[in-house]
């Protein structure tokens, strides 16, 4: 029950996490700003958050009743942590004055999208909450 409600409530945090990077790199893109560190923490933090999401629904699996609607819902979270993880990786080898905001704007958003859809592919919606 503990590992359950630990692995709902991170929901909003990487859902807020997410919508920061979508922010910054949103004011970063458009405002055709040099590409700063404090995007790339973002983006790392960001990722960091789903990837602990991620342990913490593995470990969720284990511990209640499986039900197939988890087929999909594990597999869209994999997806929007590899999008997240792919991104910030690929920008962190870029040479500084190569290095853009677009990546993490796309990546950010790929992600929240993935997540939303493992998020509804279990039934509940994206900022509903059930125990």
């Amino acid at each position: 029950m503990l590992l359950f409600a630990a692995h709902s409530g991170l929901r909003f945090l990487v859902l807020v996490g997410g919508l920061f990077v979508v922010l910054y790199a949103t004011v970063g893109f458009l405002g055709k700003r040099e590409y700063s560190r404090a995007m790339a923490r973002l983006a790392s933090v960001f990722a960091g958050l789903i990837h602990l999401q991620v342990v913490i629904g593995a470990a969720v699996l284990f511990t209640r009743p499986f039900h197939s609607q988890l087929i999909g819902h594990f597999f869209m979270m994999l997806a929007a942590a590899a999008v997240a993880q792919f991104t910030s990786s690929v920008v962190k080898r870029r040479p500084q004055e190569v290095k853009s905001y677009g990546p993490h704007l796309v990546g950010a958003l790929l992600a929240l999208a993935f997540m939303a859809m493992g998020i509804m592919a279990i039934g509940r919606g994206v900022l509903e909450s059930t125990v």
